[in-house]
């Protein structure tokens, strides 16, 4: 049966889903009209539906999208960690989308389609809508659908029938999740079922997640055997070096170290290259290739290449930053949205703020110091030498810029903190 919750929400599901799906389109339409409607759809969807229609997207338009070569498609899968794991998807899951008169479909970051697999029947359909190999599938291609908005949201999601913003997508259901590579949590694709919308099953969301997860545990043990690898080829290097020095994989994480105590990951440069390096978290160092890592011997003394300027970048609520930029060039560090919402409170207050002022700035409740203390801590590991403390703030002298979104409204959409929603209302002036 179709479900209407006490405050109007429609869920489309079961014997009266014509009803509901009826229900959804009026409200879709109202929504783009500017006007107030009963009926909603579920949160996820509904700030789905907002960001599709800020997009332009049209309810009437067509799913199809311009295909990437197929030479383009060979090289994103073999660029991907997600070819590496493709076994364990298909075996956890095209078996069952077939059997279900489904299809399973795996995208890239960009949500472009790069694999399929599942009933020939519901392939054979899929053409239809656009739903093969190289097409488009973000939102801001394709409108509210599982593999777009899973991509929006970082979350898993299921979306049928009308939910989708598209009407040609009316007749689909979907459910999907992210697959995240463990080594430095990015987003590497999404895992994606799909069929028509009388497959539709509650279970399926549960599913797909839990495939993605084993996916995701396969990319872990890859990892740690590479690390083994590359400790037996950097432990007699160390033994033979004085002075601070370790050896990391090409994301950072430790495998030997000598003259310093052992981290868990060392903060890379996007691109890292051979030569004279400034490392936010160690300062001047050598770094030297190694197989399958780096070898980084630490400088002693002052570190004349230290950072003047930071750039918060805040643009993509996917793809959180700050850039140190200094003499030696500039330097990446992605960012997690607690530690994007500090630096933006840091930016807002450049005077600087206390413990219990950036947990008012952050939880809206000044008690909360120790976890504002703790989550500092972690930063200034990475950013040491332009963070300072007592009370925290940026460096004398150092520069700050933030890059904001477009539109106020994705401001990290996601975030709660009073700094941050205060900003999206024009409160703040930074």
């Amino acid at each position: 049966m179709s479900q209407t919750g006490s405050a109007g929400v429609v869920r489309v599901i079961g014997q009266e889903a014509d009803r509901a799906a009826r229900l959804l389109h009026r409200a879709r339409e109202a929504r783009q009209a500017g006007e107030r409607t009963a009926v909603a759809p579920r949160a996820e969807i509904d700030a789905s539906w907002n960001r599709v229609m800020r997009s332009g997207i049209d309810p009437g338009q067509s799913p199809e999208s311009e295909l990437l070569r197929a030479e383009e498609i060979e090289h994103r899968r073999h660029s991907t960690v997600l070819g590496e794991v493709m076994p364990v998807l298909r075996a956890g899951l095209a078996s069952i989308a077939d059997a279900a008169q489904q299809i399973m479909v795996v995208t890239d970051a960009e949500g472009r389609v790069l694999w399929r697999q599942g009933n020939s029947a519901v392939m054979h359909r899929a053409h239809d809508i656009c739903l093969e190999e190289g097409a488009a599938w973000a939102e801001a291609a394709t409108g509210t659908n599982a593999i777009g908005t899973a991509l929006a949201a970082r979350a898993p999601i299921q979306v049928h029938s009308a939910e989708h913003f598209i009407r040609a997508l009316h007749n689909w259901t979907c459910a999907a999740a992210p697959v995240r590579d463990p080594r430095d949590g990015r987003l590497v694709g999404i895992v994606d079922i799909s069929g028509p919308a009388t497959t539709f099953h509650p279970a399926t969301l549960a599913l797909v997640d839990s495939v993605a997860r084993l996916a995701e545990a396969e990319i872990r043990t890859r990892h740690l055997g590479a690390i083994e690898r590359l400790r037996a080829v950097a432990a007699p290097i160390l033994c033979r070096l004085e002075g601070r020095a370790l050896a990391v994989d090409a994301h950072g994480w430790l495998a030997a170290v000598t003259g310093m105590p052992p981290v868990d990951r060392l903060p890379l440069p996007k691109s890292l290259r051979p030569g004279r390096v400034w490392l936010p978290s160690l300062g001047m160092c050598r770094v030297e290739p190694l197989p399958g890592g780096w070898l980084v011997q630490v400088a002693d003394g002052a570190a004349e290449g230290a950072p003047r300027r930071v750039v918060l970048d805040l643009s993509r609520p996917r793809a959180l930053a700050v850039h140190l930029v200094g003499p030696l060039g500039t330097s990446t560090q992605r960012l997690s949205p607690r530690h994007a919402e500090l630096l933006y409170a840091l930016a807002v207050h450049r005077e600087g703020r206390t413990a219990s002022e950036l947990a008012q700035d952050i939880f809206g409740d000044g008690t909360r110091t120790v976890t504002v203390r703790a989550e500092v801590s972690r930063l200034r590991r990475h950013l040491a030498e332009v963070l300072a403390h007592r009370p925290y703030r940026f460096g004398d002298g150092v520069e700050v810029e933030v890059v904001h979104p477009e539109h106020p409204a994705d401001l990290l959409p996601h975030s709660k903190a009073p700094v941050v929603t205060g900003a999206r209302r024009g409160a703040a002036p930074c």
